[in-house]
Order: structure tokens, then sequence, then C-alpha cells
């Protein structure tokens, strides 16, 4: 069997969600198809998650030999004749995240997610965690299985460093993401209050308009939603992300900022330290600690020395461990087996009885 018989050819079924997943899937399929591999996206409406009955089921590309999918997907858009693979973003039903969830929330995570994972996950024939915290939980959620840990990656010539010598007066602190509690954005204001007018904090908006909920103090400025050079220029002139996020499967946003020379303020909490080294690419803070982060800030702020080392090391350290062709790589190689795997199993002949 040659290389080229095992040349994978990858459908995305996704369903729009305006998250990081969307993302993962877009750059993922982007990054498959520059080094000559067939991909297709086929995004579906958001009710496809709650309400999957009320979406048609897409037609399956006659040239897909690989379906790959996430673990949130409805098992009645999975065909049934093609090797799936199904990534973990992240796990709702970690333990850690329930006191910050509303009641509807728990409600929908075990009554509907949590099934609907179940099946996903039983059918796919890969299971693949964006974290090591990530398969831990959900080997902790849904029982022992094989998981395979492929990092999130970023585009390193895209996200870029440019030439700073010092940081702004004031200090800018950049949130960027969606405001659920979840992300720790109740936080904030109480961050920014204690910081004062010495700092400020530039802030994405939520695609839903959920930032419109939280006081914030004057030191707060609203970005609106970002994205293409725009969102990379907000990285590039903040002197630091602020991310105090209780629970993450592998946040886009921290290695983003990384790879922009921006150290990270986050939580010790979830896959954080896989990502961020406490003192060397960032400062890893206690989690809901408004006072540690705040310090923390003001250590960076007053340390010029340290804000630039943790610049470089922070951009060294993505480039090393999460740049996207190296996750490319490894969805390939899997991709590959699994190809070969199938091409293998349709050559068994069939015994009759």
């Amino acid at each position: 069997m040659t290389s080229a018989e095992h040349s994978p050819a990858v459908w995305f079924p996704a369903v729009r969600a305006g998250s990081g997943t969307d993302a993962f899937t877009e750059r993922l399929a982007k990054g498959l198809s520059a080094r000559g591999i067939r991909t297709e996206i086929t995004w579906l409406p958001l009710r496809a998650e709650y309400a999957p009955w009320t979406v048609p089921v897409p037609e399956v590309p006659s040239w897909a030999s690989i379906v790959h999918v996430n673990s949130w997907l409805h098992p009645r858009f999975l065909p049934t004749d093609l090797p799936v693979i199904s990534t973990l973003h992240c796990s709702v039903h970690d333990l850690a995240l329930r006191p910050y969830k509303r009641p509807s929330q728990r409600l929908y995570h075990a009554g509907w997610i949590r099934r609907l994972e179940v099946a996903n996950l039983c059918r796919a024939d890969y299971v693949v965690a964006v974290s090591h915290y990530t398969a831990k939980a959900a080997l902790e959620a849904f029982g022992p299985r094989k998981i395979e840990v492929i990092h999130n990656g970023v585009d390193t010539k895209r996200f870029r460093p440019v030439e700073r010598v010092n940081p702004n007066q004031p200090f800018r602190l950049l949130y960027v993401g969606n405001w659920s509690r979840r992300k720790g954005v109740d936080l904030l204001s109480g961050i920014m209050q204690k910081l004062g007018e010495g700092f400020e904090l530039l802030y994405t908006t939520d695609r839903g308009g959920a930032h419109v909920h939280y006081a914030l103090p004057a030191n707060c400025h609203a970005l609106g939603r970002l994205s293409g050079r725009a969102l990379v220029s907000a990285y590039q002139q903040a002197d630091a992300l602020l991310f105090p996020s209780r629970l993450e499967g592998l946040p886009l946003t921290v290695l983003e900022a990384m790879a922009c020379g921006i150290p990270v303020i986050a939580a010790e909490t979830s896959s954080l330290p896989e990502v961020v080294e406490n003192g060397l690419t960032g400062l890893l803070c206690p989690p809901d600690d408004i006072g540690a982060i705040s310090d923390a800030a003001r250590r960076l702020a007053a340390d010029v020395n340290q804000w630039r080392s943790l610049r470089k090391a922070a951009r060294q350290d993505v480039e090393a461990r999460f740049n996207m062709e190296m996750m490319i790589d490894r969805y390939l190689a899997l991709y590959r087996r699994m190809s070969a795997e199938a091409s293998l199993t349709s050559r068994v002949p069939k015994v009759s009885v």
C-alpha cells in the first residue's frame, strides 16, 4: 500500500457557534488545504445543537474519506460508513464548573449535552482532546476510553510581536473572549477597580451582548467584536492579557496573545498551567482571587525587565510547542492512520457462514 493510497480527504460537519471551536475548525481546514489535503466545512445552524431534528442532515461529500467533528455534534449528522474523529474542546461536566452554572445550564449540560456527547464519542473511531486536563476530565465524566491529546496550535506568522521597548502608560490589559461566568468576567470589574487609574482594560464585546450586564469602571473600554488584522493589532499593542477564566480546554486566546509576545495573567486552573509557565511566560494566580490577580498586574507593570523577559519567552514557547504546523502534522498523521486502517478493513474478505 502506497502513501498516496492513504491520502485522506476530510469533511467537517460543524455547528456555527461563534466560539473558539469555530476558529479551530476553520484554521485546521485551511491548514490542511495548504498541505494539499482536500477539505470542506459544512456549517449547521446553532439550533442543530439543541433541536437537531429541525435541521436536515447534510449530504456527505462523495470524495470524503474521514469525518472530523466536535464532540457536541449530534450523532444524527454523523455518517455510518466513514471513519469519524471527534475532538473534545472542553468538558462542561467538570465539577469545578458547577458553582458557576445557572440552574438551566446545569440541566442542559447534564440532561442533553452529556447524552449527546456519550453517543458522539461511542460512534467515533478516534477521540482527541485538546489538552491533558480535558482528557482527564473526559475520562472522569465518561469512563475509560482511548483519548489522544493534540494541543491546539496558532499561526505564528499571522500572530507575531511588534518591536516594543516599554509598556504603555497607563499599563494596558486586554480581555478577549465571550462573556460568561466560566470565563471569569464577573471578576473584571473588581480587578480594574483595585488597579485604578494607572491601568486600563480594553475588552472585546460578547457576541450576544452579555457584556452590557456587567458594570465596569471608567478605566475599561470596549473594542467591539474583533477579527482579522484588528484582533492581531489589539494583541500587539497590549501589555498583558488578563484571563481569569475558571475552566478552559486549551484557549486559543492565550496562545494568540503569547504568539504576539504578550505575557498572560491567568488563573492557575484547568489547562492553563499546560500553556502558561508561571514566572517564565506569564503569571498564574489562585482562581477567583481578585487581590492576587491585581498584585500580579502591578508587579509586571513595575518591572520592565520582567515584562520584556516574559514577552520574549512567551513567543518562543508558542513557536516551540503550540505552532499551527505542529498541530496539523499530528492530525494529518492520525488521518493517514485512519485511512490506512479503513483501507485494510475493506480488503479483508468476508467469510460466509
